[in-house]
């Protein structure tokens, strides 16, 4: 199935997009974790938000996260007057929470959707490990986008582009391998982020980059919650990256239908952990400027991506 290639302006993908797939939740947010407890009063919560000069914290009933209380909670409990109330009876039971090895991008959308002041970060197992909030994305962004700035101006010496000028035969073709295993969050990205640090070694433009860097983050993830393993396959050709990305999975039923932004077939923890919305194939064929996808259902699912290089 090949696809129209979309206009120049569709494929213009900033910094601070490329940042927000390459760095972790983990990365970003706020540890160790001031919490309270369910029996904590109203009147303690209001002196530990005065002292540490936060807006809100988890609740934790013997090392279990069980709810979020904020500043609004309060709020309301003083217009109650309702200061010797238990932590218990203002907070959110159950609160939504991020994977701390997940992409920053994903708490970016959620606090979108969501409109919360904060989340509770877990790791695989559930436990709590920090909190988010969006001036922690902020600050995170505005450090990387400087330290990259930097690097970026310490490197412009090493041209590896000039590799393919160096070499003498009809055609020269880098190819680069990366293995990926389904269902292991835990390493979920490594392979796009590998493919972007290489990319960048070879002094490909920054705006190709991101568009290899983000298609290839987007496909390894489908790879990650849908295959049992994958293979992605990079070739670096003097006009072109050309991306490939196989899987042992489930298939796709219909291409057509999938390729409709919002369509999604994704199973209920897929979308609890932030996943699921239906447009990976979507953005994957927005940062292409050729796509190719065929899928047999029981064998798996080949994608192949090209980007142009000038």
């Amino acid at each position: 199935m090949s696809s129209t290639p979309p206009q120049p302006s569709q494929r213009e993908f900033t910094k601070l997009q490329e940042l927000a797939y390459a760095l972790k939740i983990g990365d970003v947010m706020t540890s160790p974790v001031i919490t309270v407890t369910p029996e904590t009063t109203i009147a303690e919560f209001r002196h530990i938000l005065r002292t540490n000069r936060i807006s809100g914290t988890p609740v934790v009933h013997k090392g279990r996260l069980v709810g979020i209380i904020s500043i609004e909670d309060l709020i309301r409990a003083l217009a109650d007057g309702q200061m010797e109330a238990r932590v218990a009876v203002k907070m959110t039971p159950n609160p939504v929470t991020l994977r701390a090895d997940l992409p920053l991008v994903h708490a970016i959308e959620k606090f979108s959707q969501l409109s919360y002041g904060r989340f509770p970060v877990v790791d695989e197992k559930g436990n709590l490990v920090g909190i988010i909030v969006p001036q922690d994305i902020i600050r995170a962004l505005l450090h990387h986008l400087e330290r990259e700035y930097h690097e970026e101006e310490k490197e412009r010496c090493y041209r590896a582009s000039h590799l393919f000028d160096d070499l003498v035969a009809d055609s020269v073709t880098l190819v680069l391998r990366y293995k990926v295993k389904g269902r292991d969050l835990s390493r979920a990205g490594e392979a796009s982020s590998s493919l972007r640090t290489t990319l960048s070694r070879l002094s490909i433009a920054p705006r190709l980059v991101r568009r290899a860097a983000i298609a290839c983050y987007e496909a390894e993830m489908n790879i990650v919650l849908y295959a049992d393993e994958g293979e992605i396959t990079a070739e670096v050709h003097p006009s072109r990256v050309r991306l490939i990305f196989s899987d042992r999975g489930p298939g796709i039923p219909d291409i057509e239908l999938a390729m409709k932004p919002g369509y999604s077939t994704a199973p209920e923890w897929v979308r609890e952990l932030g996943f699921g919305a239906g447009m990976g194939l979507p953005n994957i064929k927005s940062c292409a400027d050729e796509m190719k996808l065929e899928s047999t259902v029981g064998v798996g699912t080949r994608l192949e991506v090209c980007i142009n290089l000038p």
